[in-house]
């Protein structure tokens, strides 16, 4: 690489940094919490960043007494709420168990009692108590093909409430008539609290018909016992049911706070910010293109004595599996991106999941810039081969040009930034 391709690719990383940092919890958290209430305190909570969440709890309240889940590899030292582990895309035994001691703790919660939940990207797959009549192996399967359809998180999550008996409002609903103050870190896009980790302290007003419909327009053919389960009413809450009463939900940090953050960030180092917006969905290598024939305009519009744009976006991509490779959102995104840029002069770029992991491999995404379709070349790889089998993170990998942070004990979802420098004269 030149020592222009290093700086840039530096700065990038920067940018990404400073997005997780916008995030963490130890920081997001004492800020949004209330003093502590009077009597009993129960923290329960589920996600990547729950065992952080619970760190900063216990930072600012001292010990506590609760449990939280989170995925294996994202724990943390805490003094007196427990730190579970379970698996995360796809739900195991271990989650199942968790959630069912959380649950016996918030129904033991009488009138003058308070239980503080922590929630965050991952809660739905860690937070997982099956419907009567379906199975853990059930979830299990239908999880694993949800996450391959390329469907929204909107229609994921519709699907998953009405098949538990935890999400959709039902983990508040079990702490009632206790009071519940819910601090939520969002990893969707629009920062809807129904939709983050499937809503556990939040109403919905949507049907086991509408989840239904969702697995029928995405090409997913349940087997009988889900769609039995989905023919019948769920125990998901209605916005106004009154154990939802006692219940505040906050939103403390979110996919726009970080991006502000890395816009920051970006000035310090003398480039122009533009933030093309916090909420992007849709394929990863449809939304690549897109983005890569932006940033060819944008860079045509520059003049040699202009500063450096950088493009940030966030959201959450999806990709719908066609091959046997190995990748996540974030990567064929890059990889995609890539492609469609072809080498063009001055163009680096950065795609990471916030989180650490993207898709269900321990990267959290790529870095890509203009020689990036040579550099594969001469290591015999094609970068249109690779998309093709969704391979990214395999492509990457051989390249050196993978992204690994370990777990970031965050989540707001996808990062994305693409520098875009005036072509020299």
């Amino acid at each position: 690489m030149t020592s222009r391709a290093i700086s840039a690719q530096a700065g990038l990383r920067a940018l990404f940094d400073a997005a997780i940092a916008a995030a963490d919890p130890m920081d997001c958290v004492p800020r949004a919490l209330p003093d502590r209430p009077a009597g009993r305190v129960i923290v329960v909570g589920a996600g990547k960043a729950s065992a952080r969440m619970a760190e900063a709890v216990e930072s600012a309240w001292g010990p506590c007494e609760g449990l939280v889940i989170t995925r294996d590899g994202h724990d943390r030292p805490t003094r007196g709420i427990k730190i579970a582990l379970a698996a995360h895309p796809v739900p195991d035994a271990r989650g199942v168990a968790a959630t069912a001691r959380m649950l016996g703790m918030l129904g033991a919660l009488g009138d003058g009692d308070h239980a503080l939940a922590l929630v965050s990207g991952g809660a739905s797959a860690l937070l997982v108590q099956p419907a009567q009549g379906v199975t853990l192996a059930d979830k299990q399967a239908l999880g694993a093909a949800l996450l391959a359809s390329g469907a929204p998180i909107s229609a994921i999550n519709t699907v998953r409430k009405h098949l538990s008996a935890v999400k959709g409002g039902q983990l508040a609903a079990a702490a009632y008539p206790a009071r519940m103050t819910a601090l939520v870190i969002s990893d969707v896009p629009g920062d809807d609290p129904a939709l983050i980790a499937s809503g556990p302290t939040v109403g919905d007003g949507s049907t086991p018909a509408d989840a239904l419909a969702a697995l029928d327009r995405h090409g997913i053919a349940p087997p009988p016992a889900i769609r039995a389960a989905l023919s019948r009413p769920s125990g998901v809450c209605a916005p106004d049911d009154p154990r939802l009463s006692r219940c505040v939900t906050r939103v403390i940090a979110a996919p726009a706070h970080s991006l502000t953050a890395a816009a920051r960030a970006a000035q310090g180092l003398g480039w122009r910010p533009e933030i093309l917006g916090d909420a992007l969905e849709g394929e990863a290598r449809d939304l690549a293109r897109d983005h890569a024939a932006l940033a060819l305009r944008r860079q045509a519009a520059l003049g040699p004595g202009d500063a450096p744009l950088a493009l940030l976006s966030g959201g959450e991509c999806t990709v719908t599996r066609r091959g046997d490779g190995l990748g996540g959102p974030n990567a064929e995104y890059a990889l995609a991106l890539a492609l469609a840029l072809n080498g063009a002069e001055g163009i680096h770029a950065i795609a990471c999941d916030t989180d650490g992991v993207d898709g269900a491999a321990a990267i959290a995404g790529a870095a890509i810039g203009p020689d990036t379709p040579a550099r594969a070349a001469a290591a015999g790889l094609s970068l249109s081969q690779a998309l093709a089998r969704n391979d990214a993170h395999g492509l990457f990998a051989a390249l050196g040009c993978g992204i690994v942070t370990g777990p970031t004990l965050t989540n707001v979802n996808d990062f994305r930034a693409i520098l875009v420098a005036p072509i020299r004269g």
